[in-house]
């Protein structure tokens, strides 16, 4: 049976305080091992004292029975230290669960903030991204490349209808599987645990990119290793007496010499392998899991996630282990007089480059596949995260146009704004049957016309990411949507508000005269505002004229009352309206969306309820409508 939202807010907060109570004993325990640590080297050292003074043997039974547990509590108080801080981190994922669902924002972590000088046709004007955006709600990657996965999706302009229908089964696959999701989150999670930002592969595919050589000379492998073994077989035969001092000399010599030459190539390899114990550390848990997981036989995850399905010594695990480990080695060629006489001795730094190299080559051919894998993944599980967290969404019905027949291009029921906080949102029925159609919104001041619009376009950009919609249902077809809602004026570039606005707006007829492969979806808050009213009316009846029955549809919201007359002259316009009631001196609103022009207007009741004053020596007498106020 089909949960709740409440109560998957109920079931998170009882994991999360299960979780508490286990880190809570975690720790005590972690805490009682660090002591149990003390109380070996204390007691051992005093015990054993007396002992190796009455009965040597026993003594030296109490120092080792002392190093044992030592050792032994040692191991205790790490594994539960790890536990609990593993804990921790699961109680962080699941509180900011909890932050999502309740659109609690200081608790939602943050991404990049976005451009307001953007040209983009939608991105300021319905809160895509940035701070409080639809993208910090949904994004739940640990990569910066499956962040801007998602918000590339969201700031989609001509939609793809097969990529749509994809997503949306692999989305409507995911969200079923909270498990999986939980528990890459928890991995990645812990795995970034030191990180400030968001994991960024950029460096990891720069490095790949740099291969010049991908394989160091042959001749740089094969003279240290005949030197090692000429040295070492002197060595032996000057302690068999058979050679003089003085030939392992020369040999140790020839040795360093050669050391010293190849000195610049060890402080490049001690580079790489710096860079590859950080870089790589993290990917190794991620990676492991995805390569493990039991995936479903011909599930469309399994598909997705088919690059982790390598033989083992191809798969990620082995090959990021393996350059760990070489990185690892690597790092005593840090001390370059130790690493001198390291590689005097040994082929030591040779055989890393050179298998190093290797490694490289295989990370080359298989290493961005399985990031490429791992980013989509990301921004696919962060919508079918939305969507576990609101199951009372919806996947939207995405079909191409020819195939509507009669049915309307766009019908959506208890359309909602999924920014809002559930509680007391309002949700409205839109409908736009034909090409060429506009919806002219009236209404009063904060009566929800700029809200509607915004509602409209985010569950657009919802639907053509391939996630839900805050709808009981939504069939629409492929639009490309542009938007005139904030409009930001720029004192750098010269531009006053009105002109900004009017750049926007002719940027959606160049678009519409330019014809665009899909059908306009516009969206128009308050036509013309930054001009007076004469010519604000002026305008917007022009403009409204120009959109009418063309190659687009969509919905402006206006002050202008005159406007309303354009049913009659254009059959492409529909009036709709919302309203205010003023019940005992305040005013109220109910958000819902009514047919027809709006029969009142509110500025006036909301100075007069303000104190400010609406009249003036031989002012005309107050409205009738004000009297109830």
């Amino acid at each position: 049976m089909k949960t709740t939202r409440t109560e998957r807010l109920a079931l998170l907060q009882r994991q999360i305080e299960r979780l508490e109570a286990r880190r809570a004993r975690r720790e005590l325990k972690s805490n009682y091992f660090a002591w149990q640590q003390v109380m070996a080297l204390l007691l051992g050292f005093v015990i054993s004292f007396v002992l190796l003074a009455i009965f040597r043997p026993l003594g030296v039974l109490a120092i080792l029975g002392a190093i044992a547990y030592f050792y032994y509590s040692r191991k205790q108080q790490v594994a539960y230290s790890d536990s609990a801080l593993k804990l921790k981190n699961l109680v962080q994922f699941y509180e900011t669960q909890v932050a999502r669902a309740r659109l609690d924002w200081e608790h939602i972590p943050s991404v990049p903030a976005r451009s307001e000088q953007s040209d983009h046709p939608f991105e300021n004007d319905l809160d895509i991204s940035g701070e409080y955006s639809l993208h910090q709600l949904l994004n739940t990657a640990f990569s910066h490349e499956g962040s801007l996965h998602l918000r590339k999706w969201l700031l989609q302009r001509e939609p793809d209808l097969e990529t749509i229908q994809h997503r949306q089964a692999l989305v409507r696959e995911l969200t079923t599987q909270t498990r999986f999701r939980h528990k890459l989150a928890f991995h990645s999670l812990y795995t970034t645990r030191y990180m400030s930002e968001l994991f960024d592969a950029k460096r990891i595919l720069l490095w790949l990119a740099q291969d010049d050589a991908p394989r160091p000379p042959r001749y740089k492998l094969f003279v240290p290793c005949v030197l090692t073994v000429i040295l070492l077989a002197s060595l032996l035969l000057y302690a068999l007496g058979i050679l003089p001092v003085m030939v392992p000399l020369v040999l140790l010599l020839v040795s360093v010499s050669w050391s010293l030459f190849t000195m610049r190539d060890r402080l490049a390899l001690f580079a790489d392998a710096s860079f590859i114990s950080q870089s790589f550390a993290q990917l190794g848990d991620i990676f492991g899991y995805l390569e493990h997981y039991p995936y479903q036989e011909g599930s469309r995850l399994q598909e997705l996630c088919a690059p982790f399905a390598q033989e083992k010594a191809q798969g990620p695990t082995h090959l990021l282990a393996r350059l760990r480990r070489l990185a690892r080695m690597a790092t005593f060629s840090q001390d370059q007089v130790g690493a001198l006489f390291l590689n005097a001795l040994l082929p030591w730094d040779a055989y890393i480059a050179d298998q190093l190299a290797l490694s490289k080559q295989v990370a080359i051919n298989n290493l961005p596949q399985w990031l490429s894998a791992w980013f989509e993944l990301e921004a696919l599980c962060s919508l079918a995260n939305f969507a576990y967290l609101n199951p009372e969404y919806t996947l939207p019905e995405v079909v191409a146009q020819e195939k509507l027949g009669n049915a309307p291009l766009l019908q959506g029921t208890a359309l909602g704004h999924p920014l809002l906080e559930p509680e007391g949102k309002v949700t409205n029925d839109v409908s736009f049957a034909r090409q060429g159609d506009v919806m002219l919104i009236t209404g009063s001041n904060m009566a929800g016309k700029s809200t509607f619009l915004r509602t409209v376009g985010l569950n657009l950009c919802l639907a053509y990411a391939g996630g839900p919609v805050n709808a009981a249902s939504l069939h629409t077809t492929l639009f490309e949507l542009c938007c005139c809602i904030r409009v930001v004026d720029s004192v750098t570039d010269g531009y006053s508000y009105f002109y900004a606005e009017v750049r926007r707006l002719r940027q959606i007829l160049s678009r519409l005269q330019g014809q665009p492969r899909y059908p306009l979806f516009f969206l128009i808050d308050e036509i013309f505002k930054g001009t007076n009213n004469r010519e604000r009316l002026i305008g917007s009846h022009a403009y409204i004229y120009a959109l009418a029955g063309q190659h687009c549809l969509g919905a402006i919201s206006t002050h202008d009352l005159e406007l309303v007359s354009l049913s009659d002259e254009l059959p492409q316009i529909y009036n709709y309206h919302f309203r205010e009631h003023v019940i005992k001196g305040k005013m109220s609103f109910d958000y819902c969306l009514r047919t027809g022009p709006c029969p009142t207007s509110n500025a006036l009741k909301i100075m007069r309820l303000e104190g400010l004053p609406i009249s003036w020596p031989g002012a005309p007498a107050v409205p009738a409508q004000l009297e109830e106020v």
